[in-house]
């Protein structure tokens, strides 16, 4: 063979692989402008803020520090105001232990315009009030006479005994024979523990061993009490003592008494 055919045989081997080395640069080339181009997946683009946006990241702001809670300061303790005390009451009463409601003795209101000391009968209220002062008397509930036996008018205290003896007036014989002539002091007695004999008259203010009579009208003219009340009675009055014994008929408790009573009536 002629070294002219050689060479072109040999020229020939070698241009193979030439061609196949453009190519793979070639190849090597577009993929690396194309990963140039299109950059890397996960990265975006970054965009110029706006003109707004850039002013208000301009703005400093401004961050409070924390605020602590602190401990509520506790309100000043209220000072109760003083309570005032109670009024004293003018004349503390012993009371009775026994005896239904108001028949209880009792300090009450009563404006009488009577001196201390003075006895007012209420007949038509079946009460008793000793004057302690212009404001106030001490009430007992009482026994009047019955139907036909009340009276009123003034008196006063002619004199007091304890434990009394009984001797029934010759007119309540006449009307009950089988009244005793006489009849000793004692618990037995139906004047009771103690007895204030008013003026000259047979009437007098006195106790009972009957003490469910109280409240009602069932004497003869007489005024009754419990002997526990008689007895806190006797020790007020004194001899002497005004006693008014008012008319028979319904009046306003603690009504305004005229400064003098009316004159002793005849016993109905």
């Amino acid at each position: 063979m002629s070294k002219r055919a050689k060479r072109g045989k040999k020229a020939e081997t070698l241009a193979i692989p030439m061609v196949a080395r453009v190519a793979i640069g070639a190849v090597a080339v577009g993929a690396l402008g194309y990963g140039l181009l299109s950059g890397p997946a996960g990265v975006q683009p970054v965009r110029k803020p706006s003109a707004q946006q850039a002013q208000a990241s301009s703005t400093p702001v401004y961050v409070a520090p924390p605020v602590r809670a602190s401990a509520p300061t506790p309100a000043p303790a209220a000072v109760p105001a003083p309570i005032p005390a109670p009024a004293a009451a003018l004349v503390e009463p012993p009371k009775a232990a026994d005896g239904p409601g108001a028949l209880v003795r009792q300090v009450v209101d009563y404006a009488s315009h009577q001196p201390p000391g003075t006895v007012i009968i209420d007949t038509g209220h079946t009460f008793l009030y000793f004057v302690l002062n212009d404001r106030q008397a001490m009430r007992y509930g009482i026994g009047v006479g019955r139907e036909g036996f009340t009276w009123s008018g003034e008196q006063t205290v002619a004199r007091k005994a304890e434990w009394p003896d009984w001797h029934p007036p010759a007119e309540m014989i006449g009307r009950q024979p089988y009244l005793p002539r006489f009849m000793a002091g004692g618990p037995t007695n139906p004047l009771g523990a103690r007895a204030m004999y008013l003026g000259e008259t047979e009437y007098r203010i006195h106790g009972t061993n009957k003490p469910d009579t109280i409240g009602k009208r069932v004497s003869s003219g007489c005024i009754r009490l419990t002997n526990d009340d008689v007895t806190d009675l006797y020790e007020r009055v004194k001899v002497g003592a005004k006693v008014i014994v008012l008319p028979n008929r319904p009046l306003a408790t603690n009504a305004q008494m005229p400064s003098t009573g009316p004159k002793l009536a005849e016993a109905q």
